[in-house]
């Protein structure tokens, strides 16, 4: 969340920031939280005072009592006792601000940062880099009509190759548990873990250190990273235990250093992990469910990064740079996304889309999103490092960015490499398959 010192100090970036990001009541909500702090910081003034005059009465009674003016000393007894009672009232009130001021920032959303472009939709996210084509500053969603030519005749989509080939079975997906979770069978599953493998391995030499965390989490640790509260809905819940399905490694991973001080030296830390990641997805219908577009279980190897403020610019662009080395490796044709400020998650301060280009659908598929979210859920999980010169502590920045999502790079994969013979495998993957066509 912001943080309060933020808003305090630089009210009117604030506001237009929230503005960017197209929040409604940006200013209204904003001098909701400041008038909640001036509340809280009059009941702290108040109570300092008072507390000063209980030890300054308190000090007189012994006295009093010494001299034998028992009287004077019990009506400053009472008078303590009076300031004691409006003592307790002022911390209940200062309690309930602070909790009303954790519900405000916990609505507001983080601030974009100022090279995010404009607009409303995903129409409006700037097209800043693809394989395709230079790009110029005017290109957007919008206004992008340059897809590829594959050549291939008659392509047919991923979920007609699936059957064709006997890779995955939707049906029996729907049997065991229901509509979005798939079954991967042979060569199907094989590509899978080909990918999977092949990640982690690019992470690994990539410098980041794997993770294998839990893929249930407590609401502590949905908190600290910004799914909740308010997003509960879009996680599966198990409630007897009040534990949550992740929605992406994200969340353990970055919660690993919630409640930490960290030593300025060991940042960037960098870490990566491969979970299954569970989604409602409520509210999804339509030609963007179909087959592997949008599924409740999927794999996806996540890439986190807690840095310190001056460096996490420059984690950010390497983070991309990685991002963008896996899909040249896997021969996709991709466009990379700066998003707009009304397009951006309730959390980031910047987020890049990488989008892959399927044949057989005519459509661009997102298959990750990089983003940094300054200090906001650093505030939200208390995660902080110390500085080597003040020794001072300071809120980090945290980072994170699919690296990659599988089922619609599956998807494209299918689409985009199916011939006559079969379905050609990249040669990176050829190592991990073991195969190079699938027929």
């Amino acid at each position: 969340m912001l943080t309060l010192k933020l808003i305090t100090e630089e009210t009117d970036r604030v506001i237009r920031g929230l503005e960017k990001k197209h929040f409604k009541g940006a200013k209204e909500a904003i001098e909701q939280v400041l008038a909640v702090d001036k509340k809280r910081r009059e009941s702290q003034q108040q109570l300092d005072k008072n507390l000063n005059e209980q030890k300054q009465q308190s000090g007189q009674i012994g006295h009093l009592m010494k001299e034998g003016k028992r009287q004077e000393a019990e009506a400053i007894k009472q008078q303590v006792a009076a300031l004691k009672e409006s003592s307790k009232q002022l911390e209940d009130d200062m309690q309930q601000a602070q909790e009303e001021m954790t519900r405000l920032l916990c609505q507001i959303p983080n601030i974009p940062y100022d090279e995010v472009p404009e607009g409303a939709t995903a129409e409006d996210n700037r097209v800043v880099k693809s394989n395709l084509k230079e790009c110029t500053a005017d290109d957007t969603v919008g206004n992008w009509s340059v897809n590829p030519s594959l050549g291939i005749d008659n392509p047919l989509p991923h979920w007609e190759l699936a059957k064709k080939y006997n890779l995955i079975d939707f049906d029996l997906g729907v049997k065991i548990t229901g509509a979005g979770f798939p079954v991967y069978i042979g060569k199907g599953a094989r590509l899978q873990r080909a990918l999977i493998n092949f990640f982690l391995d690019e992470a690994r030499a990539s410098g980041y250190t794997e993770i294998m965390p839990p893929t249930v989490v407590n609401a502590a640790s949905g908190y600290g990273t910004g799914q909740l509260p308010d997003k509960e809905g879009q996680m599966y819940h198990c409630e007897v235990d009040d534990f949550y399905l992740i929605p992406t490694a994200e969340v353990p991973v970055t919660n690993i250093y919630r409640d930490v001080i960290l030593d300025e030296k060991d940042l960037p830390i960098k870490n990566c992990a491969y979970t299954e990641c569970f989604r409602r997805e409520a509210g999804s219908y339509g030609k963007d469910v179909r087959g592997l577009n949008r599924l409740h279980e999927f794999s996806k190897i996540e890439i986190v990064r807690i840095d310190k403020p001056g460096h996490s610019k420059e984690s950010h662009k390497e983070m991309l740079a990685h991002v963008e080395g896996l899909l040249k490796k896997l021969e996709l044709p991709y466009r990379i996304l700066l998003l707009c400020g009304g397009d951006q998650s309730f959390t980031s301060s910047i987020c890049y889309d990488f989008e892959v280009y399927s044949e057989a659908q005519g459509r661009w598929l997102e298959v990750s999103s990089v983003s940094n979210f300054d200090t906001y859920q650093a505030n939200r999980l208390k995660c902080r490092y110390r500085r080597e010169d003040t020794k001072k502590t300071e809120l980090c920045h945290t980072l994170n960015g699919s690296a990659l999502a599988l089922p619609r790079i599956v998807a494209a994969l299918l689409e985009n490499n199916q011939t006559a013979e079969g379905i050609r495998i990249p040669k990176a993957l050829v190592p991990y398959t073991g195969f190079e066509l699938i027929d």
